[in-house]
């Protein structure tokens, strides 16, 4: 018979079809609490503990220097965890119910500005053979679609459509959406193609991109690419594929987008996710404000 632990994996995994790095983090949450449960309250199973044990837990984890931002995320793992047990009727109250997420600064990501994406593609320049055309094209991806770095892993190449100018993306929950690829990033493709074409043996053939031993891509990579391109050109602290997709956003919003089809491009399931985006363009608009108005000229 399945642990309820075990059975929460399945659950992640088929009904809410959370990636397997999703699974694997709140799992390692769970594991993390019950091990601290069974250590200091001698307690072998933690469907039945009170909240004061989980704040014991809290504060011992403050105590080891994990940051507000880490603490809460694994409170979220925990929360998850008893309302699973509540829907499966393991528990009748969940110990997590009257829970406040501790405070945590609030961080605005800064954006690329159009200049830096400028100077970028002059410093670079013409992109020439299999690894150059590759990192060129990932990095005009990123901002030319606002995909994030796993999409882009994942990126097959069934799923590439270049004479409809669409690509297929398998977003968050392995939820599918349908994005639209500018005309020059089209071309772009086809010429990585080509050059992709000339490896001599790839294993991973399924994949749009891969490493010059014909493999996927690794996670790390793709940031160490972002952050190795735009270091030439930009003495921003954070230089990662998010920063670009967030670049993506707030740059066609500067330009006129609305919000409700920036949220589709981006595949977020609300607003609320698309809003963090509009403090720069607020910025950008107050900026242009006052350089029009004409009383602020007197």
């Amino acid at each position: 018979m399945k642990s309820n632990i075990e059975a929460f994996r399945d659950y992640l995994e088929l009904e809410k079809k959370y990636s397997v790095h999703t699974v694997t983090a709140y799992l390692n949450d769970v594991f993390s609490f019950k091990e601290f449960n069974s250590v200091n309250f001698e307690q072998e199973g933690i469907e039945g503990v009170n909240y004061s044990q989980i704040r014991s837990w809290i504060v011992s984890l403050v105590d080891e220097g994990v940051s507000n931002v880490s603490v809460n995320r694994k409170m979220s793992s925990l929360k998850a965890f008893y309302r699973f047990l509540l829907k499966t009727k393991q528990i009748e109250v969940s110990p997590m119910l009257k829970h406040k997420a501790l405070k945590t600064p609030k961080i605005i990501q800064i954006p690329f500005s159009e200049k830096e994406l400028t100077d970028l593609l002059l410093e670079v320049g013409d992109p020439c053979g299999f690894e150059e055309v590759r990192d060129r094209l990932i990095v005009d991806l990123f901002y030319a679609t606002g995909i994030r770095r796993a999409e882009l892993i994942h990126l097959m190449k069934r799923d590439v459509d270049l004479s409809s100018g669409l690509l297929k993306v398998l977003g968050k929950r392995n939820k599918e959406r349908i994005v639209p690829i500018l005309p020059i990033i089209a071309g772009q493709m086809k010429l990585y193609l080509q050059e992709r074409a000339l490896i001599e043996k790839v294993v991973d053939e399924e994949y749009f991109f891969i490493s010059g031993k014909g493999l996927k891509l690794s996670e790390s990579f793709v940031y160490r690419l972002i952050n190795s391109y735009f270091s030439k050109v930009s003495e921003k602290v954070k230089k990662s594929p998010h920063v670009l997709r967030h670049t993506f956003a707030t740059h066609l919003l500067n330009n006129g987008a609305d919000l409700n089809s920036v949220k589709e491009l981006l595949g977020h399931s609300s607003l609320a996710s698309t809003q963090v985006y509009t403090h720069n363009s607020l910025a950008e608009l107050k900026k242009v404000y006052a350089n029009a108005h004409p009383r602020n000229k007197q």
